[in-house]
């Protein structure tokens, strides 16, 4: 079997090199001491690439990249990458936007925590100049101070939550976000970014686009308190450089405290000879913690997408970003990975899939045909399906995509997803939903409950339900030094049935599972990978 092609044009922790490592399908080749002339000339035979901020994704990149399928973006950024273009030559290009959330949000509270105590500035009179002097350091406190919160992504409310533990009075403002999670946060919410002008601190959590650039301008200081504290730890540019400094000069801005700059790295930036602003490097991603996670994140999903199975986090899909809430894009994508494992466990002709959608997931329902339908082709066609031809494909070859919605599926899920998918032999359904922090799961396979994730490589066992199979089957996985890394088994008591999903680190090969096929109580066996 080939094996995909994966290259990392820049330094990313240890682990995910060492995940990459491990995928037996994978040929992985580190480049990221390469110079970046050298690099291109490595690049003809890649599937998919890593990079971080040091390597420009532009148009001799891409041409030299003639096979690439994904880019991965091992942070959130991706400025350096030029999408238009990857787009044009179809390829997907995918971030990794949570996996330094902590940091971030701990680092602006690190900047709030400053701005009202000036811990540098005792620090250095005591250290640096040995005086001490405890009446120049009066600071005020968090408790019963009001902080506007711009953005309330997955940074800007871990901020709200943190700021409600000093007892501090919070109001956000997301156009984007619907009203009643913010409220539902025991935020207020404001309904115009005036409303957050009036506040003690304001910090801005949002993207750099051309709606948020200068955002803060001497139009809106103007309109803040005299002697409000301004925190930037998102993205440089956010607030206007030029009349921060000037507002920061009169004191009409108390303290101002930047992790970010409009031109990095800014070392010959005016905002540095003010006392009353606290710096850092651009360094809210900068944790141990977080740049493990960001490796890991960045290697996983490129070897999701190196396989075909999901796409997460793509930046250039085919829907429109502003129509689709944040938290229905893993859904999306755990539709693709469901389709995706049916059509290897099944290994027929499909001749219809029908897509469910329960909860708050129905206004989003047509969404799902797309990537349902890539899932579906994505293991019989290979490269050849995309975004974009898949369901025209899907009707060239006569399959049906139904789509449906229900008020809900369960009352313990309250949002699902279901697809089924029908052959001339058989129909196969699976629904799956999103916990916390964006974790897939699968809940039901053909109405057997089960609680797994939908990554890596999957054995799926039907028996009937009598003593000895679990032993039958982990004596093969032995005898072939195959090792489970995870086994749930799901029941059926009214007949007699049992389904087992069992995860293993070693590739299937058929001999063993026709071995799992002769024990006596088999009643079928798939296998995927995803």
């Amino acid at each position: 079997m080939s094996k995909y092609k994966i290259v990392v044009c820049d330094h990313i922790h240890q682990a995910g090199l060492d995940f990459l490592q491990k995928q037996n399908d994978v040929e992985f080749v580190n480049y990221s001491n390469l110079k970046k002339d050298e690099l291109l000339e490595k690049l003809k035979d890649a599937d998919v690439a890593i990079t971080r901020s040091s390597t420009d994704v532009d148009e001799k990149f891409i041409n030299a990249a003639s096979k690439l399928k994904a880019v991965v973006r091992a942070g959130v950024g991706v400025d350096n990458v030029d999408i238009d273009a990857c787009s044009k030559k179809g390829i997907i290009v995918m971030n990794v936007p949570t996996a330094n959330t902590i940091a971030a949000v701990e680092l602006t509270m690190a900047h709030i925590i400053n701005s009202v105590r000036n811990f540098p500035g005792a620090n250095n009179q005591l250290k640096k100049e040995r005086i001490w002097k405890r009446e120049d350091w009066y600071g005020t406190e968090l408790k019963g101070k009001t902080i506007g919160i711009v953005g309330f992504g997955n940074i800007g409310s871990k901020v709200a939550a943190r700021a409600k533990a000093f007892e501090m009075e919070v109001i956000a403002y997301d156009p984007y976000v619907k009203d009643s999670t913010i409220i539902d946060a025991g935020v207020i919410c404001a309904k115009h970014i005036d409303d957050i002008l009036k506040c003690d601190i304001i910090t801005v959590h949002t993207p750099k686009n051309s709606e948020t650039k200068n955002m803060i301008t001497k139009n809106e200081i103007a309109k803040m308190k005299d002697g409000v504290i301004l925190i930037n730890c998102a993205r440089g540019g956010l607030y206007n450089e030029d009349d921060i400094l000037e507002a920061a000069k009169s004191k009409k801005i108390r303290w101002l405290g930047l992790d970010v700059f409009n031109k990095e790295p800014a070392i010959d930036n005016p905002l540095l000879d003010l006392d009353n602003i606290y710096v850092t490097p651009h360094i809210g991603a900068n944790t141990l913690e977080s740049q493990e996670k960001i490796a890991l994140q960045a290697a996983s999903i490129a070897v999701e997408s190196a396989r075909g199975s999901s796409y997460p986090n793509a930046l250039n899909l085919a829907i429109k970003e502003n129509e689709i809430p944040a938290f229905i894009k893993p859904y999306l994508d755990l539709s693709q990975k469901l389709a995706f494992f049916l059509s290897q466990i099944t290994k027929e002709a499909i001749r219809s899939i029908n897509i469910t959608c329960s909860g708050k997931l129905t206004p989003y329902a047509e969404s799902f045909g797309t990537f349902a339908a890539l899932g579906m082709l994505k293991h019989s066609l290979g490269d050849s399906i995309n975004y974009v031809n898949a369901l025209f494909v899907a009707k060239d070859r006569g399959i049906n995509i139904n789509i449906n919605t229900k008020d809900s599926l369960s009352s313990v899920y309250k949002n699902l997803i279901t697809i089924e998918i029908t052959t001339i032999e058989k129909t196969i359904s699976i629904s799956g939903c999103v916990f916390d922090d964006d974790k897939l799961r699968i809940i039901y396979i053909n109405g057997f409950c089960i609680d797994v994730e939908p990554s890596g490589k999957i054995i799926l066992f039907r028996n009937t339900d009598v003593p000895g199979v679990i032993g039958n089957v982990g004596k093969i996985m032995e005898n072939h030094n195959i090792n489970i890394t995870d086994f749930r088994l799901g029941r059926n008591k009214e007949v007699k049935e049992a389904l087992a999903v069992i995860i293993v680190d070693d590739d299937i090969t058929d001999n063993i599972l026709d071995e799992l096929r002769n024990i006596k109580a088999c009643i079928s066996v798939g296998y995927a990978i995803l």
